[in-house]
């Protein structure tokens, strides 16, 4: 329970109300919630995306902020990478507990937008009477901003943890995931901790009528693995075609790869997710879900689920094309065309395993294959009572009594990293939402605005239960 009121009471009355939870202090969530969505403003209107170089000065506008609200100089780094940068911030605890630090990470870089194909202007943030839009806005500049703020609002109510917390910005989770590993490599004192909490994935599922229906937390990902097919033809003048067409080969390697199912694979996570989802959804999906449950091997259940968008990566490996390369010419026959393939691998099987699978299922030994990027594998985090009571503690004063499900994330986020180097990490967010309306990397992305009082109320008895006074 939280026993810390804001710095603005009077000394005794800080005394008499010490007990008195912060969320029951409207004033307060109001006043931080306010100081949030300027931090939000200020993060969409940088472009944070690779290769232009603005993650920096982002860093340098909070780390101005974390100064302004009184953290020391010393317990700010920013620590550059190429181009980007990650920020950790340090708050200090009295170490009463005796054990180690609990690390908060996101990540401050977003996917490239293009201003024409939204309604909306992509880095200005922009609101209606339900959402604020914007670039980032979901993924994951609104939990920076959150985590950003949270620091703020308990270093000015005076609140001393019985042991440290960590803040990790990272700078490049969106796209080569360099600085978590320069951090966990380079400066493992400084974000060591007994686990990490990764603001950046699971959280409040909202069904159509905008109701609560469930609490995700990951504790386990897929892992993300990009692989290149080139195909390499002699090339020659377009007037005079060649069977041999570069084009033509890749084309029928990706059609061989659409006509592809890999098979269904199950864990504890992914049925537990699916027995507790299932009586949530009044619908042949939730039906399908609890015939899985019943029988992993009910084909009709999993083709009904295969045909959600949303629950597929739930299932089992998924690798699709992303991109397309090549020709050099309009008048000129290809001398190379390359697709790139992104994977979703289900634990258990290694990026070598799949790489053979899509060889073959492409069926042209010509293709020539390659790697992209270091593809890490890393195990699911054990499961954590501290965390899923402080949880439930947290969520009971805004939904009570919420269902709380494990999921598996079919994406890729900093934890995959933190866990593959020996630290747990769980998946949460504060943020509400429902899934039809969770359009990260997509256009017109968008984040509920009653999810910054949420979140805040939320992350603020988290933090209180898990390294307060209550808990020492």
């Amino acid at each position: 329970m939280n026993k810390h009121i804001t710095v603005a009471a009077a000394p005794l009355l800080s005394l008499l109300l010490w007990s008195h939870l912060v969320v029951a202090q409207p004033d307060a969530v109001a006043r931080y919630a306010d100081k949030a969505v300027a931090l939000l403003e200020d993060a969409i209107s940088r472009e944070t995306v690779h290769g232009q170089g603005n993650v920096p000065a982002y860093a340098e506008s909070l780390r101005d902020v974390f100064l302004a609200a009184g953290f020391p100089a010393a317990s700010i780094r920013i620590i550059p990478y190429g181009e980007t940068a990650s920020l950790i911030v340090r708050y200090a605890g009295d170490g009463s507990s005796g054990r180690q630090p609990i690390l908060l990470s996101s990540h401050m870089d977003v996917v490239p937008a293009k201003a024409d194909d939204w309604l909306r202007h992509p880095f200005e943030l922009q609101e209606d009477d339900t959402f604020f839009y914007g670039r980032g806005v979901l993924d994951n500049k609104f939990d920076v901003s959150i985590l950003t703020t949270l620091f703020v609002w308990l270093k000015e109510s005076g609140f001393i943890p019985h042991r440290d917390l960590v803040i990790a910005f990272t700078g490049d989770e969106e796209s080569f995931q360099e600085t978590v590993q320069q951090l966990i490599g380079e400066h493992r004192d400084l974000i060591d901790a007994e686990y990490a909490l990764i603001v950046d994935g699971g959280g409040g599922v909202l069904n159509d009528a905008g109701k609560a229906i469930q609490f995700q937390v990951g504790f386990a990902e897929k892992t993300y693995a990009t692989f290149s097919m080139t195909a390499k033809n002699p090339g020659g003048h377009s007037s005079m075609p060649r069977a041999d067409n570069a084009i033509y080969d890749i084309a029928r390697a990706i059609q061989q790869l659409e006509a592809h199912q890999f098979p269904f694979e199950a864990n504890e996570i992914t049925l537990t997710y699916f027995e507790r989802t299932a009586p949530l959804l009044n619908n042949d999906v939730g039906e399908a879900m609890a015939r899985l449950v019943m029988d992993p091997n009910d084909v009709e259940a999993i083709t009904i689920l295969r045909a959600q968008p949303e629950y597929i990566g739930t299932l089992g490996t998924t690798c699709i094309p992303t991109m397309l390369s090549g020709g050099h010419a309009e008048n000129a026959l290809p001398r190379a065309i390359t697709a790139t393939v992104n994977c979703r691998i289900f634990p258990g099987h290694t990026p070598g395993d799949i790489l053979r699978e899509l060889q073959l299922i492409a069926d042209n030994p010509r293709l020539e294959w390659q790697v992209i990027g270091v593809p890490v594998s890393s195990p699911a985090s054990g499961f954590n009572p501290e965390i899923m009571e402080a949880i439930a503690t947290a969520l009971d004063p805004i939904h009570p009594g919420l269902p709380i499900v494990p999921e598996m994330g079919s994406g890729t986020t900093d934890g995959a990293y933190f866990r593959a180097a020996g630290i747990p990490s769980y998946s949460l967010t504060g943020i509400f939402i429902n899934p039809k309306d969770s359009f990260a990397h997509g256009l017109n992305e968008r984040v509920p605005k009653a999810s910054v009082e949420t979140s805040l109320r939320f992350w603020r008895t988290m933090i209180d239960e898990l390294a307060g006074d209550a808990k020492r």
